[in-house]
């Protein structure tokens, strides 16, 4: 979880302007989270509240996500989400955009089967993106993620997804960038999040190709990251400075989430 956070305060400054080098600053002055970090964790606080219960969780994580998101109204959120945010009734809106797969990620690491982790994936998505498209990025993303983190090839990965959700993971960054346009869509980044990962040879890596590749770059960067821990791990440095950028009821779910997951990132009080 915490790759997909630092993916996201890597990306935030180049969301709008794009990188032209691999060569970019990977933390400075306009490095923060954004509402990628903030869904991530309350859908890891909506799990951990859930205990173990579809129906629970779901409830727990539509209350997290409220919670939060009134907490950090600035975050960046799209307008229709906002509106579900502040709703007393909140419904999902068919939304297929990539906001479900780029909080998935506690999501992969809580469970123990494959089939468990796809299936808290569609629940965590459908509160809010309930068209096949957005519950298919976020059951891809966490089969990528779990596939990692178990010690699958990256082979397996790119073969499971490609099979069982259909994405074309064939391309390469190079070919992908020049003609690649900002879209949130999941069927527009979720695929280019993962070749960064495929085509990456360590952590830092994985979210330097993601964020080259332009576009919505911290959301791109957050879905490659949590791929890229999960096979990698996070680099010691990566991980304190990204952790000194949260302020703290948000880190205090990564607290309580060390906990529970026993990932062992070293928090302090």
């Amino acid at each position: 979880m915490l790759g997909a956070i630092i993916g996201d305060i890597v990306g935030s400054p180049y969301e709008w302007h794009a990188v032209k080098t691999m060569d970019f600053p990977l933390f400075s002055a306009a490095s923060r989270y954004t509402d990628d970090t903030v869904m991530t964790l309350a859908v890891a606080e909506g799990l951990m509240n859930g205990g173990g219960s579809k129906s629970a969780s779901e409830k727990e994580i539509v209350k997290a996500m409220q919670k939060y998101g009134r907490m950090y109204p600035h975050a960046g959120y799209g307008g229709n989400f906002m509106k579900w945010i502040q709703s007393d009734d909140p419904q999902p809106y068919n939304s297929y955009g990539n906001g479900s797969a780029m909080r998935v990620s506690s999501v992969a690491w809580l469970f123990d089967s494959l089939a468990q982790t796809e299936d808290y994936a569609c629940v965590s998505a459908r509160v809010t993106h309930n068209h096949p498209e957005g519950i298919k990025g976020a059951k891809a993303t966490a089969a990528a993620i779990f596939l990692a983190r178990t010690g699958e090839s990256k082979n397996t990965i790119k073969t499971y997804v490609e099979e069982t959700y259909g994405y074309d993971l064939g391309r390469k960054p190079d070919d992908i960038r020049p003609g690649y346009a900002f879209d949130e869509s999941c069927q527009g980044s979720v695929p280019e999040a993962m070749i960064a990962f495929l085509e990456s040879d360590g952590f830092e890596d994985a979210i330097r190709k993601a964020v080259f590749l332009g576009g919505d770059s911290d959301t791109i960067a957050a879905m490659a990251g949590s791929i890229a821990e999960g096979f990698y791990g996070i680099p010691e440095e990566m991980k304190k400075e990204a952790i000194l950028r949260l302020d703290g009821p948000l880190f205090d779910v990564l607290k309580r989430w060390e906990k529970v997951e026993k990932r062992g990132y070293g928090l302090e009080d």
